[in-house]
């Protein structure tokens, strides 16, 4: 099983802030803003201790700023942020040259996206979500996808009828377009299911303490496997430096990252 650490959501460029660590611990990844066919206004998220917000509540309390009316859901992962039809999976697009860097690193059926992003954590303040202040920027993991169909081009003819909703139909690409639905279950764990979010938790953090948060706290066993997209180099004295561009960052197989990945979805 080879493991791709996959980055989403809000950043400097898309969105203007980071994600929310919602107080409760969860991890909200943003989806970016675009011209799809979903709003902001349709997704939302019950927050312990407040109640239901949308996500274009959110957005706007945490980036006032900004208007926030459509996006681009992708990775579809979280299933209550939601209306769904009963046969609805976790799906997650790519395309065009980071679909390129997947294709040819040989991605398939049973590997394995973990999902990370820049999160910050937020409070409740006079009924609002806000960053706390000092709080530090984290790249974190907050969600995973195990791969169980590839479906190339999606159209009309290969696409069942609950996926037609997905961005990467509905919106038109180039002949580089695919979307990766989940497994029902995970391989190595049955009673999980095969996509989902995470809630925050230590070993999801990516980002050594103390640190910028493309300076990563990987594994010292990490050193001797290959991460596309980086080399020996960004190995430093006492950090990983991760790249500032890039979406998909693949893992050479190997048994330590597969217990590494095993062990922060567990």
């Amino acid at each position: 099983m080879k493991v791709i650490l996959s980055r989403k959501g809000f950043d400097l460029g898309n969105g203007d802030c980071a994600s929310p660590i919602l107080p409760d611990g969860t991890l909200l990844s943003m989806p970016i803003p675009s011209f799809d066919n979903t709003s902001y206004k349709s997704l939302n998220i019950d927050i312990e201790g407040f109640g239901n917000k949308t996500y274009a509540n959110i957005a706007r309390e945490l980036n006032p700023k900004r208007l926030f009316d459509l996006c681009h859901l992708d990775p579809d992962i979280r299933r209550d942020a939601c209306e769904r039809p009963a046969d609805w999976k976790p799906a997650f697009g790519q395309a065009y040259g980071s679909l390129t860097h997947l294709k040819n690193n040989d991605i398939k059926e049973g590997d394995l996206f973990l999902f990370f992003g820049w999160f910050k954590q937020t409070e409740l303040f006079e009924g609002k979500l806000r960053f706390l202040k000092k709080a530090p920027s984290l790249h974190v993991i907050y969600g995973y996808l195990q791969i169980g169909e590839i479906i190339i081009n999606p159209n009309a003819k290969n696409i069942p009828d609950w996926l037609k909703a997905h961005p990467h139909f509905t919106k038109k690409y180039s002949d580089n377009n695919a979307i990766f639905i989940a497994r029902d279950n995970l391989t190595w764990d049955k009673s999980k299911e095969g996509a989902g979010c995470l809630t925050l938790d230590k070993k999801l953090i990516l980002t050594k303490e103390g640190h910028s948060r493309s300076h990563w706290d990987l594994p010292e066993e990490f050193k001797n496997i290959s991460i596309t997209n980086h080399s020996a180099k960004s190995w430093k004295s006492d950090y990983f430096k991760s790249v500032d561009i890039g979406q998909e960052f693949v893992f050479e197989e190997s048994p330590i990252v597969e217990e590494w990945a095993k062990n922060i979805i567990s």
